[in-house]
C-alpha cells in the first residue's frame, strides 16, 4: 500500500505513527517533498472519484491510501483492513483542510 500525505498534516502524522507502533511498513509519499511527488498525487486526486467530495469542499484529500491493485480510499480504517489490521484505537482529530 502507498500512502500519500505530508508531515504538515496532523492526520498524516498520526497515521504514520500508528504504522510505526504496529510495525507495519508502507510506502509514504511526502507530497510536499518535491514537484514530482506533488504531481503524482495531483494526478491521482484529479482522476479518482473518491476525491470528488474533498475537491468540492476545497480540501486536499490526504492522507490518501492506494492499494496494490489501484483501489483508492481516504478512510484510514479501510486502508488498515486492506493490511489485515484492526481499526485505529481512536479516531484522529485530523486536519480540517487536508482530509
Amino acid at each position: 500500500m502507498t500512502v500519500y500525505g505530508s508531515e504538515i498534516c496532523s492526520g498524516c502524522r498520526e497515521f504514520k505513527a500508528l504504522m510505526a507502533r504496529r510495525g507495519l511498513d508502507v510506502a509514504f509519499v511526502e507530497i510536499t517533498r518535491d514537484v514530482d511527488s506533488m504531481r503524482a498525487f495531483l494526478q491521482l486526486r484529479d482522476r479518482e472519484d473518491v476525491f470528488a467530495p474533498v475537491r468540492a469542499e476545497g480540501r486536499i484529500g490526504i492522507p490518501a491510501f492506494v492499494r496494490e491493485d489501484g483501489a483508492v480510499t481516504l478512510d484510514a480504517d479501510e486502508a488498515l483492513a486492506w493490511l489485515g489490521e484492526p481499526p485505529r484505537e481512536a479516531a484522529p482529530g485530523g486536519c480540517a483542510s487536508c482530509g
